[in-house]
C-alpha cells in the first residue's frame, strides 16, 4: 500500500469524528473535545473571524450556545481527499429575540488534517447576508432591497 492510500485510509477515521463531533456538538463537548479535533496552532475563519490557536477558536465555539438557541449541525455531505475534507452542512438554531421558528443556516468547510490526525485548517463557507441577515427583521428589508437593487 502506497503512502497517499494509507494517509487517505487513516484520515477517514478522523473524518468521521470530526462529524461526529459537530453532529453532537454542546458547550460541554466543545470545551472537552476540542484539543482533541483541532491542533494547538489551528487556523479558523469563518464570514465573521479569522483567528489562529484553541485559546482563540474556544471561544468562537462557546460564543455560539449564547448567540442563538439549541445550535446543531446536521453534516449532509463529506468529501476526503487526501489531508483536505469538506463538509456540507445545515446549522438549525433559534433566534433569542426573533421568531421562534428554527433557521438553517446552508455552508460547508473547508478542513485540512494534520498529520496526527487533528484539524489544522478550518475555513467555513456560507453567505451571511443571504442565511442570516435577510432573515432579521428590519435588517433584512433593507438586505432584500439591496438584492432587488444588484439584479437590475
Amino acid at each position: 500500500m502506497n503512502d497517499a492510500v494509507h494517509k487517505d485510509l487513516s484520515y477517514e477515521a478522523d473524518m468521521r469524528r470530526v462529524v461526529l463531533f459537530f453532529q453532537t456538538l454542546t458547550v460541554a463537548s466543545a470545551q472537552e473535545q476540542l484539543a482533541q479535533i483541532y491542533t494547538a496552532d489551528a487556523y479558523f475563519k469563518d464570514p465573521f473571524n479569522e483567528v489562529r490557536g484553541l485559546p482563540a477558536i474556544m471561544p468562537l465555539f462557546v460564543h455560539m450556545f449564547t448567540q442563538v438557541e439549541n445550535p446543531r449541525f446536521v453534516v449532509t455531505t463529506t468529501v476526503l481527499q487526501g489531508d483536505s475534507a469538506f463538509m456540507s452542512w445545515d446549522f438549525l438554531f433559534h433566534m433569542r429575540r426573533y421568531a421562534n421558528e428554527e433557521q438553517c443556516i446552508r455552508g460547508a468547510t473547508h478542513f485540512r488534517f494534520a498529520p496526527d490526525g487533528r484539524v489544522n485548517f478550518h475555513r467555513d463557507y456560507w453567505d451571511a447576508a443571504e442565511e442570516l441577515y435577510e432573515k432579521l427583521p428590519v435588517v433584512g428589508s433593507f438586505m432584500r432591497f439591496l438584492k432587488r437593487i444588484a439584479r437590475k
